[in-house]
């Protein structure tokens, strides 16, 4: 019987056959969604889908890409807010 935390659906549950020739299953807390632009909400790239204890741990440059905006905007939606703020 698993433990009363590992019974929700909060958990992944992945099934591990050990070297005894017994099963077992193993949990593993779910990945986040993936990263989404703020205008257009396209995924993402360059944004890693790590849980927040991980993300602490990278770089900054391994988190997002290393432009205006990068990892709140896409990198169309970031040429067109560029392209109008030369304008004005």
């Amino acid at each position: 019987m698993p433990e009363g935390r590992f019974k929700s659906r909060s958990f992944k549950r992945k099934k591990k056959k050990l070297p005894g020739g017994n099963n077992k299953i193993h949990y593993r807390k779910k990945k986040p969604g993936k990263a989404k632009c703020r205008d257009c909400g396209n995924v993402l790239k360059g944004v890693p889908r790590k849980r927040p204890t991980k993300m602490k741990n990278m770089a900054r440059s391994k988190k997002r890409p290393k432009r205006p905006f990068g990892g709140v905007l896409c990198s169309k939606c970031t040429r067109k807010l560029i392209k109008k703020e030369t304008r004005n």
